[in-house]
């Protein structure tokens, strides 16, 4: 790696919130405050996040995607928005709406149009390919439902 590419930059987005670089941000990007995004990860265009998201390292947010308060998303997770790629039509394209609470496990996948409920857990290296109810925890290919998030808590 040439000397001259800083790595691990600590970028101020405001509202008390940062990104570590490297990573990309799109343009309009929407973001809360108290917010973190982790090196590596790519942040598409016109995303919203609210207050209190924690995207980990090399995790994947495409484009018109919107977190909702106190939202995470581990490392290397994938949250699409084509289902049919490359479509070259955003017409057709449908991104996630991840609702307040969620939790997204590293190396899951999303796939377009799917959306996670407020306060629910998809399990790490889950691929979800329809709504996760709210309060739910799904794991698995294609992911279903485990438990309800009170059980998941009780054995943290």
């Amino acid at each position: 790696m040439p000397d001259n590419i800083p790595q691990n930059v600590r970028v101020d987005l405001g509202n008390n919130s940062v990104a570590w670089s490297p990573c990309t941000i799109g343009v309009n990007l929407e973001v809360g405050s108290n917010c973190s995004i982790g090196s590596l990860a790519h942040i598409g265009r016109n995303v919203v996040m609210g207050d209190e998201c924690r995207i980990q390292g090399g995790a994947y947010i495409a484009d018109g995607c919107i977190l909702g308060n106190q939202v995470f998303v581990g490392p290397n997770a994938t949250l699409l928005n084509d289902r049919y790629p490359p479509s070259g039509n955003k017409a057709l394209w449908q991104p996630i709406n991840v609702h307040d609470g969620a939790v997204i496990g590293g190396n899951a996948t999303v796939v377009p149009g799917c959306d996670i409920g407020k306060n629910s857990v998809l399990a790490a290296g889950a691929v979800l390919t329809k709504h996760l109810p709210e309060e739910e925890v799904w794991a698995g290919n294609p992911a279903k439902f485990m438990m309800q998030r009170s059980e998941y808590e009780s054995k943290r």
